[in-house]
């Protein structure tokens, strides 16, 4: 579905990305880990359109999209899921949803698809009436995902989506991922907490960034039998 090919992306003269490659297949997770400031926020931008790569190719369902604006390649399928949540605090919950089908209302079944949400966000829709201000950080994270999900994407690109948490709301929305996984959506994972995100789907693939550029890669197994090289990318003890 996504393929990137060895993208150079720049913030002035700071060559940020180096020559990064990645593939993300239908129905997959596949996680970027890495320390903060390696370039995984920034990878999620280049492919979105936001910090456009200087070099390199981004193809998308086999359609090269290099250079698009993030407004083009919202309209093709592709939904980004920032790590600063940015709900509308002093909009309601339902109003922040219809907020992620503007671009595509005479095209979906609204009622559907806020059912939809609400069935893998319960929690939202008994909040539906209160601002976003109101929420919980738990609570405003799953509004994230739910506002990018109720436009029916095809890619989700989801930036640190338990940064800040705690552990039990960490699982819940571990859990979320998972369920979206086994109903078939495709995601594109930025996180730190490398046991939660690699126990997110049995055929997940992980690439591990250092530096602006991909290090290790691999399934979860083959990322468990070299430990060593994860731990010293991470800068943690597993």
């Amino acid at each position: 579905m996504l393929k990137v090919e060895n993208i150079n992306t720049y913030y002035g003269d700071s060559h940020i990305l180096q020559d990064v490659s990645l593939e993300v297949h239908l129905g997959e997770i596949v996680v970027l880990l890495g320390r903060n400031g390696v370039g995984k926020t920034t990878t999620l931008k280049s492919i979105m359109g936001i910090e456009p790569p200087k070099t390199g190719k981004i193809l998308y369902k086999g359609e090269e999209i290099t250079g698009n604006q993030p407004y083009q390649n919202v309209q093709k399928g592709l939904a980004i899921i920032p790590e600063d949540r940015r709900i509308i605090p002093n909009l309601t919950v339902e109003e922040n949803l219809k907020l992620g089908i503007l671009h595509k209302k005479k095209k979906l079944n609204v009622a559907e698809r806020f059912d939809m949400v609400y069935q893998y966000f319960p929690k939202l829709k008994l909040r539906v009436n209160q601002m976003g201000e109101s929420l919980s950080g738990g609570e405003q994270q799953m509004l994230t995902i739910a506002r990018a999900m109720v436009s029916k994407p095809d890619l989700m690109m989801i930036d640190e989506p338990t940064e800040g948490l705690a552990p039990l709301i960490v699982e819940e929305i571990g859990e979320i991922l998972r369920r979206l996984q086994r109903d078939g959506a495709t995601i594109l994972l930025v996180e730190q907490n490398y046991q939660v995100s690699l126990s997110l789907s049995d055929n997940l693939r992980a690439y591990i960034l250092e530096k602006g550029q991909i290090k290790l890669s691999g399934t979860s197994e083959e990322l468990h039998a070299c430990q060593d090289e994860v731990e010293r990318c991470l800068g943690v003890k597993l």
